[in-house]
Order: C-alpha cells, then sequence, then structure tokens
C-alpha cells in the first residue's frame, strides 16, 4: 500500500492549536449617516436663503451681463431679440470721452469719503470710548444721518448749499467770504457731493470702530500707562493694531458702499455741471434711463465695470485676511 503524505498545516499556531481568535476591528468606524429628516430639514433652513440669492442677486446679475453683450433698444428690451454684440458695447464705453472723467471722479470721490469717514469715524469712537456723561445720548445723535432717508439728507444738503439761500453761504457772508457756487461750478461740485457723502457715512464707521474698542480689554491700557505710555503711544501701539479687523471690515464695506452711490450725486448734481461730478454709477444710469434713446447696453457694460472693481477689492481682502489667519 501507498503511504500517502499530507501537506503540512498552514493554518496559524493558535488556530491549530484549537483557539480560534476574533478578526480583530476595523481601524475606522463607519461614519453613521443622517437620517433623512435631518438631512431634509437641512436643506429646508437653506431653501429660502437659496431662493433669495438665486432671485435677487444672481438673476439680475445674469440678466446685466446679458445686457451688456447684447444691442438692446426699446423694442428689443420689450421682446427680447436683441442681437448678440459680444464686447462692442464695452468698447463703446471705453471710446466715450466721458469714461476717462468718469473713472477719475469715481477714485476720488471713493478714496477721499473712505480716508475721511475712517479717520472721522475712529476719532469719534475713541472719543466715545471715555464713557463720559450723555456719551450715549450724543452717540444716538450722531446716528442720525445713517438713519435718514437718502433723499431727505441729499435735499437737506442741496439746500444748505444752494447758492442764494443756503445756511453755509450766509455764514461765509458773515465772515466776510463771498459767496461760493457749491452745485454749479464745476470747480466745487464734486467737492460738495463728497461732503454730504462723508457726513451720511461717518456714523456707520462710528457703530463699527466702537463695537471693536469695546472688546479691547482694559488692562492693556492701564499696564501702558504703568509703563509710562501716554495717550498716543497707547493709541498707536494698542487701539490702532488690535483694531485692524474690524477696520478691514470698516472699509471694504464702505467702499463697495461708496462705488455705488447714486443718489446722493444725482439729486444735488446729476452728475454736473459739465459732466464735472459724473462716476461710473451716475453715468450707467444716464445712459440707461437719462435719455429719449435709452443705451441699455453701454449703461449695463459701465454696471457691470462697478461690480467688478467690488469683486477685485474683497477678493484682495479675502487673500489679506487669509494671510493673517495663517500668520
Amino acid at each position: 500500500m501507498k503511504q500517502t503524505t499530507r501537506p503540512p498545516d498552514q493554518r496559524p499556531a493558535d488556530v491549530r492549536n484549537g483557539a480560534a481568535t476574533a478578526a480583530p476591528p476595523p481601524a475606522r468606524a463607519r461614519k453613521r449617516r443622517r437620517p433623512a429628516s435631518t438631512q431634509w430639514a437641512a436643506w429646508g433652513f437653506l431653501a429660502p436663503v437659496t431662493l433669495y440669492l438665486a432671485l435677487f442677486y444672481a438673476y439680475p446679475l445674469y440678466r446685466n451681463i446679458d445686457l451688456s453683450l447684447r444691442n438692446y433698444t426699446v423694442r428689443s428690451f420689450v421682446q427680447g431679440d436683441a442681437p448678440f454684440t459680444g464686447l462692442a458695447n464695452y468698447r463703446t464705453v471705453f471710446d466715450n470721452p466721458t469714461f476717462a472723467p468718469a473713472l477719475l471722479h469715481t477714485a476720488l470721490f471713493t478714496a477721499v469719503c473712505l480716508v475721511f469717514q475712517y479717520a472721522i469715524g475712529l476719532a469719534l469712537a475713541v472719543f466715545f470710548n471715555q464713557h463720559f456723561r450723555l456719551s450715549a445720548t450724543l452717540r444716538a445723535l450722531f446716528l442720525v444721518p445713517w438713519l435718514l432717508p437718502l433723499i431727505v439728507s441729499a435735499s437737506t444738503w442741496s439746500w444748505m448749499l444752494n447758492t442764494d439761500s443756503g445756511v453755509v453761504n450766509a455764514a461765509l457772508h458773515a465772515l466776510g467770504i463771498g459767496p461760493v457756487d457749491w452745485l454749479t461750478s464745476p470747480s466745487w461740485s464734486l467737492t460738495s457731493v463728497i461732503i454730504a457723502n462723508i457726513w451720511i457715512g461717518v456714523p456707520f464707521n462710528l457703530v463699527v470702530l466702537y463695537s471693536g474698542l469695546q472688546s479691547i480689554p482694559a488692562g492693556l491700557y492701564e499696564a501702558a500707562a504703568l509703563d509710562g505710555a501716554g495717550a498716543w503711544r497707547r493709541f498707536w501701539s494698542i487701539t490702532f493694531p488690535l483694531l485692524r479687523p474690524v477696520s478691514a471690515i470698516t472699509l471694504l464695506l464702505g467702499l463697495v458702499y461708496t462705488l455705488k452711490v447714486f443718489d446722493i450725486i444725482w439729486i444735488m448734481t446729476k452728475g454736473g455741471p459739465a459732466d464735472s461730478s459724473t462716476t461710473f454709477a451716475t453715468w450707467s444710469y444716464q445712459l440707461g434711463f437719462g435719455n429719449l434713446l435709452p443705451a441699455f447696453g453701454p449703461g449695463a457694460a459701465v454696471g457691470n465695470l462697478l461690480v467688478v472693481a467690488a469683486l477685485v477689492f474683497g477678493l484682495v481682502y479675502v487673500r489679506v485676511q487669509r494671510k493673517q489667519a495663517l500668520s
């Protein structure tokens, strides 16, 4: 008889010995799936916000871009059969002699307003941070320009700066200074709307910067005072550096708001005289609605330039904030 040889047992020693062990548990436990009801609830909360953004932001932006890429007339605007022209409307805007002055006025109007609104707002915030008697009452009074409708504020400034019956020229006359054509002179019209917009924007800067000052620990000022630091030293070494995040968002919001200011300029000067106070906001309105034959395409193109400018500054702000967070 042939003797058959069994192959060697390849099983582990603990199995061969009869001691079977259980399989080790997986390294990562499986994530539990969220119940369907929770997911539907999340979508339910997101739906109103998504619908709002789509209706009032995404769709108007899409329509504005479509207007700038087509040759719309009054008839084609109603019937919707405007021919596609590509970037022809943008070339028309760039070749227009009003483009360069409007760009310069927009830059000056935005930069000057931002600088003075922030500087005055910061000075008032530091002043009211002293918590003296009637501090809350005076802060409330400073909010009045911000709470008034823009048409009321602009109309008030138009009356105050009137050449013949304005209180500003009356005060100058009392000081022995001749009248100034604030609203009818090309040399003063842009200055007039800048003054009015600064007055309206200061309360916003005051509120935001004052809230930022409340978050700075008082112990830092006490320690600096014990070390012999004066008021200016404490401001430049403690207040101003710790207010940088709040200052950045204040300037960004102020920039976006100032770029699109239309009501004040249109009510006070209508962009004149001789386009001396025309900005991109007023020029876009003039092209689209200020003529008997409206130029919807070029007007939309000017509006898109404002959107691009605001978007660029917003991206710069996000990049700067990201770098500060990483550092």
